[in-house]
């Protein structure tokens, strides 16, 4: 089992936060990792900063980064340039990318119909610690991608409530990410 999988166990919640004003609430909570899915170029350092001074898991979705590139040199800004963790990206050169450069790489993929279901399998090839899957409460899919990798699936996506928490750890994700700040405090 990766290191990584272990912390997402630990850590069945994650808090995905959009603006300043919920990164601040989230670094309130007990949540152990944040997925930041808002920035820029001039932000970066100060927000990796906020969430390590907490000693919370900090992860930039790249591909919501204004003034990044989705070329490999922003990775190296990443672990050069800010104590992030890891990234997030839909694309598989940054997760290869932050692999070399040991930082945390999630996939991120989007399960909307069955040929998109067949694409994400594509994904299971790459150097990924975890794939994350939106949107998160497609429960039969979940367990069919379970089944179809050993990499921590993490559901995020439109999960309202601790009833979807329960159920898509149930159908074999090892945690979930969600903006719902109620979820957060579970």
């Amino acid at each position: 089992m990766s290191d990584f999988k272990m912390i997402l166990e630990a850590n069945p919640v994650i808090a995905a936060v959009k603006n300043e004003a919920e990164l601040s609430k989230a670094l309130q909570t007990e949540v152990g990792i944040i997925f930041v899915l808002f920035g820029d170029i001039l932000s970066l350092k100060e927000l990796a900063d906020k969430i390590h001074q907490k000693g919370k898991i900090g992860i930039i979705h790249l591909d919501l980064v204004e003034g990044l590139s989705s070329k490999e040199i922003a990775i190296a800004y990443i672990k050069q340039g800010t104590v992030f963790d890891g990234i997030i990206s839909t694309k598989s050169k940054l997760i290869q990318a932050a692999k070399k450069e040991g930082l945390i790489a999630i996939q991120r993929i989007f399960v909307l119909d069955r040929i998109s279901l067949v694409n994400a399998r594509q994904h299971f090839v790459t150097q990924c610690d975890a794939i994350e899957m939106l949107p998160g409460i497609l429960f039969r899919i979940i367990k069919e991608l379970c089944s179809a990798t050993h990499k921590p699936l993490i559901a995020g996506g439109l999960i309202e409530d601790k009833e979807d928490v329960m159920e898509a750890l149930k159908a074999g994700a090892t945690a979930i990410s969600t903006s719902k700040e109620e979820i957060w405090y579970m």
